[in-house]
């Protein structure tokens, strides 16, 4: 190869660096600034090819897409003076990329942090008014949509961001709070249990006497019914021995000794002093039971 064509490679090598060092393309996701020697020349530039003096000129692209942000956990206080451990994030995006770039410089970092300062007082301006029950649920939207707009108002005019939405993800009570809450709510259910066991031995107590007081009234007309039944057999065994005792009066001495004999002999050992001459041993001396 000749002199004149390393020249000439070279001198095509040379153009083509310039050229590409003079052009750059913003994709459509994001916009520009060009800046000449450190100084903003350009702002806003759109998605494209756009041309650049080489080396004196630099070109900072930024993402205007939707960008969310989880936000430190930070604790506030309700009107009450009760302390929540919140834990949020933010929904963002570049609106003005000349004021994004004069105000942060151009660092997401930077806008990231002046956004979370906002917010955080913002929140804890929110939760100085608020009860906990509207803070956690009743006006848990309120809150959010109320912040989004104070904050927004002025991101968009001071840094160039617009804010299109706030949420918190979780509230919870602090650690030695939760658990002095969960011993109150134990000792809570253990004062409810102990008032339901009270409740269930005094219903219990209840149903006992009255089970023992029916029991009484039970027995005691089972036993006025028996000695009616037994007294009205009695009158009834009476009835049924007078009777007896008309139509045969010798077979019922005969009898009643007979049974009087046993019940009086039904032991071996039984020992009985008797005149001879009773009447109690006159169907031992006589069959017939004739007088002596």
């Amino acid at each position: 190869m000749g002199p004149k064509s390393i020249i000439g490679l070279a001198g095509a090598l040379i153009v083509i660096l310039v050229v590409s060092s003079s052009v750059y393309i913003i994709p459509e996701t994001h916009r520009g600034v060009l800046l000449r020697f450190g100084e903003l020349v350009e702002t806003n530039v759109q998605p494209g090819l756009h041309f650049k003096v080489p080396v004196i000129d630099q070109v900072r692209q930024f993402d205007v897409r939707v960008l969310t942000m989880d936000l430190p956990a930070r604790q506030y206080l309700t009107v009450e003076k009760k302390p929540l451990d919140v834990d949020s994030y933010i929904a963002w995006q570049i609106s003005d990329v000349d004021t994004f770039y004069r105000a942060t410089g151009g660092n997401e970092f930077s806008a990231q942090s002046l956004l979370a300062s906002r917010i955080d007082n913002g929140l804890r301006n929110e939760f100085g008014v608020r009860t906990m029950h509207e803070v956690v649920s009743g006006q848990r939207d309120e809150l959010m949509h109320a912040l989004r707009d104070q904050v927004n108002e002025t991101s968009v005019s001071e840094f160039g961001i617009r804010v299109l939405d706030i949420r918190i993800k979780a509230i919870e009570l602090p650690q030695q709070v939760s658990e002095n809450v969960y011993r109150r709510m134990a000792t809570e259910r253990e004062k409810l249990a102990q008032e339901f066991r009270s409740r269930g031995r005094e219903a219990a107590e209840g149903i006992r006497a009255d089970a023992d007081r029916q029991r009484a009234v039970i027995l005691a007309e089972a036993f006025a019914k028996s000695e009616q039944l037994r007294g009205e057999g009695d009158g009834e065994a009476a009835r049924i021995y007078a009777d007896a005792y008309t139509r045969n009066e010798a077979f019922y001495s005969f009898y009643r000794s007979l049974t009087a004999y046993q019940k009086a002999f039904a032991g071996k050992d039984d020992l009985l002093v008797i005149d001879s001459d009773s009447d109690f041993l006159k169907f031992l001396k006589d069959p017939r039971g004739a007088a002596n």
